[in-house]
């Protein structure tokens, strides 16, 4: 499935990285740099699976994802960050998230969760 992705990170070097790796897989892309641009893109142009850093300028990206479930209770979210503590990717799963990717990103293995989360 070939979807439309939205990138949400503040790192410009990152959303350009999981750009080029998900535009090599098919899908087109979409960047916010930060929560507030994340929640209104989505809420105006609703992509298939959201990409969504943790530490962020503005809006933390776990008030990002409970507002994007609030918005869309079926809203696809991958969380992407540096954070590698359990209660981080426990907080995360428990607010919605449907996988946890840590950074950098490892190209086999954003691809193959990508794939997972678009087919459920």
């Amino acid at each position: 499935m070939k979807a439309k992705i939205l990138v949400v990170d503040d790192s410009g070097l990152s959303r350009r990285t999981a750009r080029r790796i998900l535009e090599e897989m098919g899908h087109q892309v979409e960047e916010a740099p930060g929560g507030a641009e994340a929640l209104e893109h989505y809420f105006l142009n609703r992509p298939h699976l959201v990409l969504l850093d943790m530490v962020m300028d503005g809006i933390y990206g776990l008030d990002v994802l409970i507002q994007l479930r609030q918005i869309d209770p079926e809203a696809k979210v991958i969380v992407v960050t540096a954070d590698i503590q359990q209660s981080t990717q426990d907080q995360a799963k428990d607010a919605g998230a449907c996988a946890f990717l840590n950074k950098p990103l490892n190209k086999q293995r954003l691809s193959e969760t990508v794939t997972s989360v678009l087919e459920t």
